[in-house]
């Protein structure tokens, strides 16, 4: 992200904006999806985001820091679709390969990913942020706490809470899957 990209923006410049956007809407649409597990809410988390931003961007004072401000705006726009959500939600595996793999790892794959819809679906909104700010996007404490809005202290809890449930929920699936193994 080019910083005069932003100064541009702040300026009234659309293409300026256009271009900012462009260049993040890949790396949005995939926290969105991953904090909401819906496609068509996450879609319109990230419009609502950056509609948001283009409302504000004057009020962003380090243009440097855009990522990171646009980051807080998203997760507020998916806090704000999760507490209206009440569609029902769809869980979708999609598996790319990259290089032909056999017939055993593709499935593994899918298994994985089903495993990990699963287990993110029955954490809190907020415990699923958390998760997806440091584990996805690989950010800071103090920065995933900055785009959250909660102190560093708060994000260590619900990163604790968070990967005890998941420590739970697989130990509980595979107990299942081994009892459903053995013969009674």
């Amino acid at each position: 992200m080019d910083p005069r990209l932003v100064v541009r923006a702040q300026a009234g410049d659309r293409e300026a904006f256009a271009s900012l956007a462009a260049g993040s809407l890949g790396r949005l649409n995939g926290v969105a999806r991953l904090i909401l597990r819906d496609r068509d809410a996450a879609d319109d988390a990230v419009q609502d985001a950056l509609v948001a931003a283009w409302r504000s961007l004057r009020a962003l004072r380090e243009p440097d820091r855009f990522d990171a401000w646009l980051s807080r705006l998203l997760v507020r726009a998916c806090y704000d679709h999760a507490r209206r959500g009440t569609r029902r939600r769809a869980v979708e595996a999609q598996v790319t390969p990259i290089d032909e793999p056999s017939a055993a790892d593709a499935q593994s794959t899918v298994v994985i990913r089903d495993q990990l819809e699963r287990v993110l679906g029955r954490l809190s909104t907020e415990q699923r942020a958390a998760v997806v700010l440091v584990y996805y996007l690989d950010l800071s404490l103090p920065d995933a706490a900055a785009s959250l809005g909660i102190p560093v202290g708060t994000l260590k809890s619900r990163l604790h809470r968070a990967l005890g449930a998941l420590h739970a929920i697989v130990d509980a699936d595979e107990r299942a899957a081994v009892r459903k193994e053995s013969p009674a």
